[in-house]
């Protein structure tokens, strides 16, 4: 068995299931998150970036409340989500500040994350509040995201902000040891997978139901949000979140619970899907300097070397990168719309905000987004 693949990750999503963060549905377990909150702050001490996807609003909701059981109607689900997400945040808030950390709420929908601009949008908000040594504590906007509420899928979520913030790893924490064979309960043949290739689809058929009484995902969706993940090149371990220490042991190289191995390095993975981009929006054509630049120095497209722009194509569309001669030798997400594009182009990074009234990012493609293909 290889080591923990936590050891080597430098930005982790952690996902913390709704039974290990409340009391058996009895509101939230206070103690439960301050162990959580010491083990990231000792991560961020060892120069790890992490972001916390944290399920327990809706229960915490639930509780402050007064309702003896989870409620069926979506409306009922919206309004406990909408109470109990202040005392989620608000916990995590207080708690985060005894080790010196900022806190940060960001709620998402899948839509979020399906939309180009609003996609983008979040990727630089996480990034940004990472480079600040700011936890960022994410849960689905449950308030108005009701096809979320049904799924009760905060692993999905899970794994849409690692493949977001090119995450290196998935933590996903749970009441239970790991994927089994079979269900441990039913079968007592049943062994612990501890080392699969993430996709594989054998492991959804090992997969069981949901089950928590709490929480209302299964083994399954983890599977599911592992193969997810690993589309960005993210390793994902799935373990019982009730192991002293967890993190800070697979973080230290233990192997514990049920590691899902991503087939292609990130960068890897991510090139792979921009290079097979067929939908290409529009272009950008660049001097020899800028040609140069990306296909020897590995440098990002400022737009300063940009001498034209081909097509109508809006900010994260694919775009090709051509030289002067026509050749495409790169494809990317662009940073800048086209019109923005024209505007800007050949001049430096800091006329940007000038020119536009504003700057997102100081390059046209940043080099992560950016693949050469000639």
């Amino acid at each position: 068995m290889s080591a923990s693949v936590v050891k080597h990750a430098r930005r982790i999503v952690v996902k913390v299931g709704s039974s290990l963060v409340t009391a058996e549905g009895r509101g939230l377990d206070h103690a439960a998150l301050s162990r959580w909150a010491g083990q990231i702050a000792a991560l961020t001490a060892q120069g790890k970036e992490v972001v916390l996807v944290s399920s327990g609003a809706i229960a915490e909701g639930i509780a402050r409340l007064g309702w003896k059981k989870r409620p069926k109607a979506v409306n009922e689900l919206q309004a406990a989500a909408a109470v109990g997400q202040m005392g989620l945040v608000q916990a995590y808030e207080s708690i985060f500040r005894t080790y010196d950390l900022h806190a940060a709420q960001v709620l998402l929908t899948h839509e979020d994350l399906a939309d180009r601009t609003r996609y983008l949008n979040a990727r630089s908000t996480l990034r940004t509040l990472l480079a600040l040594r700011v936890v960022p504590i994410i849960n689905e906007n449950d308030t108005v995201a009701t096809d979320e509420i049904r799924l009760g899928d905060n692993d999905t979520l899970g794994a849409l902000v690692t493949n977001l913030i090119e995450a290196d790893c998935l933590v996903i924490l749970t009441d239970q040891t790991g994927l089994y064979t079979a269900d441990p309960r039913r079968d007592p043949q049943a062994t612990l997978v501890m080392e699969a290739h993430a996709g594989d689809p054998e492991l959804e058929r090992m997969a069981g139901g949901a089950g928590s009484s709490v929480g209302t995902g299964g083994m399954l969706t983890k599977i599911l949000a592992a193969r997810r993940a690993a589309r960005s090149g993210a390793h994902t371990v799935i373990c019982c979140g009730r192991e002293e220490q967890v993190l800070l042991r697979l973080a230290a190289g233990e192997a514990i619970g049920s590691q899902l191995i991503a087939r292609q390095a990130p960068l890897a993975a991510r090139r792979q899907w921009l290079a097979d981009h067929l939908q290409l929006r529009g272009g950008v054509v660049l001097d020899a300097g800028a040609v140069r630049a990306l296909r020897e120095e590995g440098k990002s497209l400022l737009p300063v070397g940009v001498r034209g722009v081909t097509g109508e194509f809006g900010r994260g569309d694919v775009v090709a990168v051509v030289d002067t001669d026509g050749r495409e030798i790169a494809r990317g997400l662009t940073n800048y719309s086209a019109s923005e594009a024209r505007r800007i182009a050949g001049k430096p990074s800091s006329a940007i905000e000038a020119e536009l009234g504003y700057m997102d990012e100081p390059e046209l493609i940043h080099r992560d987004n950016l693949v050469v293909l000639a």
